[in-house]
């Protein structure tokens, strides 16, 4: 049985941007490892959070999800707030981070190696207003040929400096003009049971 950490970073516009996608998509993430036998928490940033209690979250979970919907080619700034304030309470507590790796007795030692999370995953389910084919086409004049992966290596990047394994990204494209939920969802299962190795009858599998 594993500890599965679901943060939700939706900020809420009134009128215009309620959530009830990144939420869906959320409760999804925790069917499909609830029911896998595996103990999920929630986190919104949006409804408010002590900083301490998501430190602890991170030290409790081996997997942490962002549900993330993409607002200016970025995660909504709420989450760059979440992020500074628990990333630097956890180094400031030595629970997620102790330094930045480096040693001057081991010249060595690269950049990123001094993170506490080893051994924990982390994976973000993005939705985009942005079309499939604006990604991985050098012909497509907004990413160039970059991925969603690449669009978002800011926030993969934190955690990797912490030690957590990267594990690839789930988008939902095109949401607004030619949405498809259900088949977004079926994709979305179909990626947590490819990376996690999810069977219910199998409650050992993250952790093999």
């Amino acid at each position: 049985m594993a500890n599965i950490l679901i943060i939700n970073a939706h900020k809420r516009y009134e009128g215009w941007s309620e959530g009830t996608l990144n939420r869906h998509l959320a409760n999804e993430i925790d069917a499909s490892f609830a029911g896998a036998g595996h103990d999920v928490l929630h986190s919104h940033i949006d409804g408010g959070y002590d900083i301490g209690e998501e430190v602890d979250k991170h030290v409790w979970a081996d997997v942490i999800v962002l549900q993330c919907p993409v607002n200016w080619f970025g995660a909504p700034w709420i989450h760059k707030k979440y992020l500074d304030e628990v990333f630097n309470d956890g180094l400031a507590q030595k629970k997620l981070i102790t330094d930045d790796g480096r040693s001057r007795k081991d010249p060595s030692r690269q950049y990123g190696m001094g993170g506490n999370m080893q051994g924990k995953k982390f994976m973000m389910s993005l939705t985009w207003n942005a079309p499939e084919a604006a990604f991985g086409n050098p012909d497509q004049v907004l990413y160039q040929g970059k991925t969603a992966d690449d669009a978002f290596l800011h926030i993969a990047a934190c955690y990797r400096f912490c030690g957590a394994e990267i594990v690839p990204s789930f988008s939902c494209y095109d949401v607004i003009k030619a949405p498809q939920i259900e088949n977004d969802v079926v994709r979305l299962r179909a990626h947590l049971a490819a990376h996690f190795a999810l069977d219910a009858k199998d409650q050992t599998a993250l952790s093999a």
